[in-house]
């Protein structure tokens, strides 16, 4: 039997602190992944689900967007995607019951690992203006609420369509379809949290907004560059790759801030040496100081300019535009200036370009650390100019490669999740149609929270996703949220999103990826797209949570017919019943997804057309890959303060919490603590297991406060220092965000640490 969830909300702020690990996976994450799945599923259960996770016949995994190789293992799955897997097929129920006990109010209180923990969603359940809890509403009348308050706007732009990374391509499809034929762009999404920098900067210079690799790539590569990632928490399944990597004779750079355990030392559960002995991945780490990544990449590309013979001539004669102008302004780059950036030494960077020259096939991964920055976007276009100038894009073995989260980021976007959409694909869906969408930009994540602060948007809808606590600059988005006339979440568990409402809220339960499918025309399968372009079918095998459940495509084209009514010449319906006729019109409106049904059955899927990975054609403004020239940034900190980076625990995936510990930084039993390095707070004047606030300084003069916070001294980068989120999102003030993405700057926080009351 699975455990019963916790009934009182434990202490997070008193973990016991060990040293960190230099090794990840083996026995402790097989055991750690066994153990917290039974506690949720159950002996049986467990067994049989696992073992269908990212099979050919199976279900995509909710944890994250690696790709799967063409060559399964049984166990075709990492730790954290088995936590992931148990949240969601978990047999703890959240009843109308659970609703009546708690309050709204109460359930404000609790935290969100608490939250999470309570099990699935069973019922629709609506809050009442003026009440004080949730009730249980049939799904018409849940569907007539929400037609109540978008029929009664007086603009379609004062609604907002939020959507989450696991939402599939055909619930993605028909979300923006019913959103723009109700007449609003207003489509914000998790990509604008994330990877937003990276299709800006990508988009510009390569004329896609997707990396250029597959897999394969990854084993043909001579070297790798792992930047601001941190893949033995977030992508574990990416070691294998790295490891197989390594073993093909690739070298692998790893830049980041904090030293991670995976990134130097692998041990693959899936054989037996590697289980026990495992592989060392890293042969070069640069301990980056936060923000320093432009400057870095910025003089290797003066050191490659200055080493004869070292740049393509050919590749960059033909294929790219601006490059004079790069050149002048990457020879200007300052060996001073970047040692002061960066952190690093002379001879650290020496022998990284010495390793760039020795490579042939260069691959750049990268993710966060790189994307959530005042100057993300020149960052990562600074890391395309580093691989055109060695012509390492569009040949096997290089090129970029952004590593997604969410399990189906990027098949949302290409689905039409954007708020700022290309006139070819709104053509392409008026002609399909019949009607004309809307034209004019609507709001990303950002603008959406000041259009809810400023009464300019009335009603929230988030398919899947925890808003909230997602969200930057927590005080102003729990009160713009407030001033809502409705708030709706399709989910399939509680979190903090489900006790910050408007006056009126709805939490509609949907169907996990887990979970059996039928719809009129039989059982269904969905579809997504990988970090890499691939595109595959996902199949649930398990009994529904429960029988009020609904499929997110169901919810959609059921809302899209009561809202919409009978002027809609859209065959919502049709779709409901069958999703195969949703992929029909996908692949009449979308490029790349030409005989869609009849690709998808192929058990390893399909790539979608890359133009600079396929053909070396880059469809930019200019018809070839642009090089850029931008100045060199890079935080500067002010005396006494320390620049926070906000990250993941262990035991974390996004917003959702599975436990307290972050086994391989040695932190357990806790969550709110505050890496710093031993000689800044020393300098600081904080010991180890002392209590400090985290108080964020911006040029707001708002000062935002994060109270009682263990001090760990830990080997980060010196003037750096790092927490979990979202309990440190109250600091990213909802302005700092990065130029041209507009994504929040939620790694580079300047903070100054008070002694707290606890001590």
């Amino acid at each position: 039997m699975a455990g019963k969830p916790p009934q009182s909300d434990p202490v997070q702020d008193a973990p016991q602190v060990a040293g960190p690990k230099h090794a990840a996976a083996g026995l402790p994450a097989v055991g750690h992944s066994l153990r917290m799945a039974q506690q949720q599923m159950g002996v049986k259960r467990t067994a049989l689900t696992l073992l269908r996770v990212n099979q050919k016949d199976g279900f995509d995994c909710p944890g994250c967007a690696w790709p799967e190789p063409e060559h399964r293992h049984t166990a075709e799955f990492c730790e954290n995607g088995a936590k992931a897997v148990a949240e969601e097929a978990t047999l703890r129920r959240v009843t109308p019951d659970f609703f009546a006990a708690h309050t709204v109010a109460d359930l404000a209180t609790r935290s969100g690992y608490w939250l999470g923990q309570q099990g699935r969603l069973t019922q629709p359940m609506y809050l009442a203006e003026g009440a004080e809890r949730y009730e249980a509403v049939p799904w018409e009348r849940a569907f007539d609420i929400i037609a109540e308050e978008l029929t009664g706007l007086a603009s379609p732009d004062e609604a907002l369509f939020y959507t989450s990374g696991r939402t599939s391509n055909e619930a993605a499809f028909l979300y923006q379809l019913f959103a723009r034929e109700f007449g609003t762009n207003n489509l914000p999404d998790c990509s604008n949290m994330c990877h937003e920098s990276s299709g800006s900067a990508l988009n510009e210079t390569i004329g896609i907004g997707k990396g250029s690799v597959l897999l394969e790539d990854l084993y043909k590569a001579d070297l790798i560059i792992v930047a601001g990632q941190n893949p033995g928490t977030n992508h574990p399944r990416m070691l294998s790759a790295l490891e197989k990597a390594k073993t093909g004779g690739a070298k692998i750079i790893t830049v980041n801030p904090l030293p991670e355990a995976g990134m130097e030392r692998f041990k693959n559960p899936q054989t037996p040496q590697g289980m026990f002995k495992g592989a060392a991945l890293t042969d070069l780490f640069l301990q980056i100081r936060i923000g320093g990544d432009q400057a870095l990449f910025r003089l290797l590309n003066k050191l490659i300019l200055d080493t004869e013979g070292a740049v393509d001539e050919s590749f960059v004669g033909e294929h790219t535009h601006g490059y004079e102008e790069f050149a002048e302004a990457a020879r200007a780059a300052d060996w001073d200036e970047t040692l002061t950036a960066t952190g690093l030494t002379r001879a650290e960077i020496d022998e990284a370009l010495r390793m760039v020259l020795a490579s042939e096939r260069t691959i750049v991964c990268w993710a966060m650390g790189l994307t959530q920055h005042k100057h993300s976007v020149p960052t990562i276009r600074e890391v395309v100019n580093f691989l055109l100038l060695r012509g390492n894009i569009g040949r096997p073995g290089a090129g970029v490669c952004p590593v997604r989260g969410h399990s189906n980021v990027q098949g949302d976007r290409t689905m039409g999740i954007f708020e700022r959409p290309a006139p070819a694909f709104l053509d392409a869906l008026e002609k399909e149609f019949g009607f004309a969408p809307p034209r004019g930009h609507g709001y990303d994540v950002v603008r959406a929270i000041r259009a809810m602060r400023d009464d300019k948007a009335k009603v929230f809808f988030a398919m899947g996703g925890n808003f909230v606590s997602a969200s930057p600059d927590t005080e102003v988005t729990e009160a713009a949220m407030r001033r809502a006339r409705l708030t709706v979440h399709v989910s399939t568990k509680l979190n903090r999103s489900h006790a910050v409402t408007g006056a009126r809220a709805l939490i509609l339960p949907t169907l996990g990826r887990t979970e059996r499918d039928l719809q009129g025309s039989g059982e269904q399968f969905v579809t997504v797209e990988d970090s890499m372009g691939m595109v595959h079918a996902s199949r649930g095998r398990l009994e529904p949570a429960s029988e009020h459940l609904l499929s997110e495509p169901a919810i959609v084209s059921r809302l899209a017919r009561r809202v919409l009514g009978d002027e809609s010449r859209t065959p919502w319906e049709e779709f409901e019943k069958d999703y195969a006729t949703v992929r029909d019109r996908i692949a009449r409106v979308i490029p790349g997804f030409e005989d869609f049904n009849a690709r998808v059955a192929d058990p390893n899927g399909f790539a979608l057309p890359h133009a600079p990975r396929d053909e070396r054609r880059f469809p930019t403004a200019t018809g070839k890959a642009n090089f850029t020239a931008a100045p060199v940034e890079f935080p500067k900190l002010p005396k006494g303060r320390l620049l926070l980076q906000t990250l993941r625990s262990h035991d974390q995936y996004n917003t959702t919490i599975y436990g307290l510990d972050d086994r391989y930084r040695g932190i357990k039993n806790g969550r709110r603590v505050v890496l710093v390095n031993p000689e800044d707070a020393r300098e600081l004047g904080l010991a180890d297991g002392s209590y400090t606030d985290l108080v964020g300084e911006w040029k707001d003069g708002v000062e935002r406060r994060a109270p009682g916070f263990r001090v760990v001294h830990y080997p980060t980068a010196r003037g750096c220092a790092a927490a979990y989120y979202p309990e440190t999102n109250v600091l990213v003030p909802l302005d700092a965000t990065a130029d041209t993405s507009n994504t929040p700057a939620s790694k580079s926080v300047v903070v100054r640490l008070e002694q707290s009351a606890a001590n």
